[in-house]
């Protein structure tokens, strides 16, 4: 019986091979691009999962409030990882790791530039599965200037993998021994380190000061559900070990530093929820966003909705075709659970030749689509154990949901009006392919317009007054490798032409440098009016060099000795301070301590700086203070020539005869913005990708649904061109019905889309677009046209076919 059914289904399939085309094409696209999406999120949901303690690993953060400035870290004070573990037995082990930032490590004559170095605690290896290739794990990291290195580091320095006793040369003057090699880590890590320093060479880890904030910290807990307890007691941790501390700096307790109005907190986040849920000041790397996965995985549902739609709409357009099939079939004594069967075969058998394409499709698509999402994906032996079972579970899923409707529609017709030619055909008939195909485009439109608001707000984002001019500014990192001579090259780069002006500090609105001080805005010290903002250390040539715009009073001036005790702020800490005038006025900084006269220091508002953007425009500006010192973090070049590669080429040479073993590192300000935002760049670019897909098999599905509506009038339309009837009056007879059901799906789908875009994608920014007026009628004029386009092709077809052809036989 099987096997019939099968051999009917696949001589069916054969006879409408238009019918049988339009759907195994969009099944498959669908199918292959809901494969893409869930590879993506599953990638996105496997982060950190490596490690087999995972459940029970948790990072310390610490939320800080003061002065107004609400501040979460997601690094904690250096003496907490051993004071958590020697108070409370139910903390197995804990480990800090620090980012060390940017080193260059010697190979042969030349020194390579790394940035993926960190200080780890010995415990490294107890707390997170990190397989060891050589070494011992439990003591590679105990001796100070010991370091241990990935697989793909060792070959690189050492060709080779057996370098346990060798010795790297960090920043010329480090001597680091090799202790053990471990496997690379995963590319699903929150961290990805290639060097792990000890601890104990770094002399700032025995410090056991409790209010700094500078050591990502992670505690191994014996049971998962110590952590309630765990975060109850820190509050009493708090009091008992950084109360004197804060007695001594703020002159008050932390009982008195809460009722102020401030705070300072500490809490855990679980391993698995640090990728999408943390994003946190003194993140070991980039974070994903549940956002996205929920945008994406919405996308993947709506384009296998639409696909199944399609199967569903030409499955029963087509029905009048097959209707004398049915009445003949029950006439000569098929049940109709026989005829169900077999439309149901029908249906799992197309589901199952669309879901084998999509597969073959998906695989050849993934590495374009891994470079559209900046991504790693493949497909192993381990992935296809969960990937063929949930194919195998979709064939039989969406093959039983998209035939259902037709298998139950065309079995119930009554034999005795189907041979008398009274059943109802056509495309005004069907009332639920009305309804699908107005879901279809619904989802279409609220995808087109869903592009359309994040190209916007990516543009507005492009093409903001960020405060500052991006553009043509060389960044030269590291400076500090040229020690006492990076003045010396500075001048010289200033000279060069083509060069506008130079700045030397690593405080630049792209950079990663952050440093905050507490400033009060007078005598009194009062903390319930201290400032907490950003302070920088900057040179004379910064605000002209960066083209920033002073708002008030003067910038930095190399001919005034007294601007050393002077400051430039921003309009945020202006407004903050509440002077009408901030000129000249006078703060004072906190240098630790308590805050008496001689525990202060005086400065005197030089002027200030229009607000600049230096973090995410998710953000609004917050306070800058801006103090002339020395800082050789980077130099920053405005340029203003034609020919920019002799100049890099001439800079090149300058810092060559200064530094000849040590490479040179360079950026452009605006790249190093416009990186900032690249994910929001890659959402953009998928989201175009997958609207297009959309609304492809979209118009698929109408393509097919035109040309059974067509087929359904053929004697209509012959009679009608007979009597009079013109070209375009049959396109417009046969268009209006489908052009209605879309203008229909605009006016659903276009304040879903206002709302959700709004909701969940543009909120998100402190600086957005609002949605305008115009994107909502460009979507909806969009979709109408290509819509028109689609059904007018058949509809032509139809409408200059000879009339004679269709009234032969009458």
């Amino acid at each position: 019986m099987i096997r019939n059914y099968i051999k009917t289904a696949f001589r069916s399939l054969r006879k409408n091979k238009g019918f049988t085309a339009i759907n195994i094409l969009g099944l498959a696209l669908g199918l292959a691009t809901c494969l893409l999406i869930v590879l993506y999120v599953v990638d996105e949901l496997s982060y950190d999962r490596y490690n087999t303690k995972i459940n029970r690993i948790y990072r310390v953060n610490e939320d800080l409030k003061l002065g107004g400035n609400n501040v979460l870290y997601a690094v904690c004070m250096p003496p907490l990882a051993k004071t958590l573990k020697a108070e409370y037995p139910y903390v197995e082990n804990a480990v800090r790791l620090k980012n060390a930032g940017t080193s260059h490590v010697k190979k042969g004559n030349f020194n390579i530039s790394e940035n993926r170095i960190a200080f780890a605690d010995p415990s490294l290896f107890d707390v997170f599965t990190l397989p060891m290739i050589n070494g011992n794990p439990a003591s590679a990291l105990v001796e100070p200037n010991s370091v241990v290195i990935t697989e793909t580091t060792a070959k690189k320095y050492f060709n080779s993998t057996n370098v346990v006793g060798k010795t790297l040369l960090l920043n010329d003057n480090t001597l680091c021994k090799v202790t053990g090699v471990i496997k690379d880590i995963s590319k699903q890590s929150h961290f990805n380190f290639d060097f792990f320093i000890s601890m104990a060479s770094f002399p700032d880890s025995r410090s056991n000061e409790w209010l700094r904030s500078d050591y990502n910290t992670y505690v191994l807990l014996k049971d998962p559900s110590d952590a309630k307890k765990l975060e109850a007691s820190f509050p009493e941790l708090l009091k008992k070990f950084s109360g004197a501390q804060m007695q001594a700096q703020l002159n008050m307790s932390i009982d008195a530093f809460e009722k102020s109005g401030s705070f300072f907190r500490m809490n855990l986040t679980p391993l698995t929820d640090i990728h999408l849920h943390s994003n946190r000041s003194g993140e070991l790397g980039p974070n994903g966003t549940t956002q996205y996965v929920y945008i994406f995985s919405a996308i993947a549902i709506f384009i296998l909705l639409i696909a199944c739609v399609n199967f569903m709409n030409l499955s029963t357009a087509r029905s009048s075709n097959r209707a004398r099939e049915v009445g003949v079939r029950k006439v000569l004594g098929s049940p109709r659970k026989y005829l169900i069967a077999q439309f149901l075969t029908e249906s799992i058998l197309v589901t199952l030749i669309a879901t084998v394409i999509a597969f073959f499709v998906a695989a050849l698509l993934l590495p374009l689509f891994n470079h559209l999402a900046d991504k790693d994906i493949v497909i192993t032996a381990q992935s296809l154990v969960w990937i063929v079972p949930s194919l195998l579970f979709i064939v039989v899923f969406i093959g039983s949901l998209s035939g259902s409707y037709p298998a139950f529609y065309l079995s119930a017709f009554q034999p005795i009006d189907v041979l008398k030619g009274k059943l109802a055909a056509g495309f005004k008939g069907g009332r639920l392919r009305s309804f699908l195909v107005v879901f279809q485009f619904s989802i279409s439109i609220f995808l087109i317009i869903g592009t359309l608001v994040i190209y916007n707000q990516l543009n507005y984002i492009q093409t903001k007054n960020l405060g500052y001019n991006r553009n043509q500014v060389l960044i030269v990192q590291n400076i500090f490798e040229l020690n006492n001579q990076a003045k010396i090259f500075k001048q010289e780069v200033k000279g060069l032409p083509g060069v506008v002006n130079t700045t030397m500090t690593g405080f630049l609105p792209t950079s990663n440098w952050k440093n905050t001080a507490i400033y009060f805005p007078d005598a009194s010290r009062d903390q319930k009016r201290s400032m907490f903002p950003q302070n920088w250390e900057i040179d004379e040539d910064y605000i002209s060099t960066l083209d920033m715009k002073m708002v008030s009073g003067r910038s930095f001036s190399r001919d005034m000795a007294t601007d050393s005790d002077g400051i430039v702020i921003n309009e945020a800490a202006a407004k903050f301070l509440g002077f009408k005038d901030p000129v000249n006025k006078t703060i004072y900084k906190s240098l630790g301590g308590n805050h008496t006269a001689d525990n202060v220091k005086q400065y005197h508002i030089l002027g200030v700086v229009k607000d600049f953007n230096f973090s995410s425009l998710r953000q609004n500006v917050s306070p800058v203070v801006m103090r002339l010192a020395e800082n050789n973090g980077a130099l920053s070049i405005r340029v203003n020539t034609t020919n920019l590669p002799a100049l890099l080429s001439q800079i090149k040479d300058k810092w060559k005869s200064i530094s000849p073993n040590v490479q040179i590192d360079y950026s452009f300000m605006d790249q190093e913005f416009d990186a900032s935002y690249r994910t929001e760049q890659r959402t953009g670019q998928i989201f175009i990708v997958f609207t297009s897909l959309a609304i492809l098999i979209a118009c698929l599905g109408l393509f097919g649904l035109a040309a059974y509506a067509a087929e359904q009038r053929t004697k209509e339309i012959g009679i009608r061109k007979v009597l009079g009837a013109n070209v375009s009056a049959i396109v417009g007879m046969l268009s209006k019905d489908f052009i209605k059901l879309v203008f229909i799906s605009i006016l659903i789908a276009s304040p879903l889309a206002w709302f959700f875009m709004n909701k969940w994608f543009l909120q998100d920014f402190a600086y957005r677009i609002n949605i305008q007026w115009w994107v909502l009628v460009l979507a909806g004029v969009a979709a109408l046209f290509i819509a028109f386009i689609t059904v007018s092709f058949q509809s032509i077809k139809a409408a200059i076919a000879n009339p004679v052809d269709s009234l032969k036989n009458e």
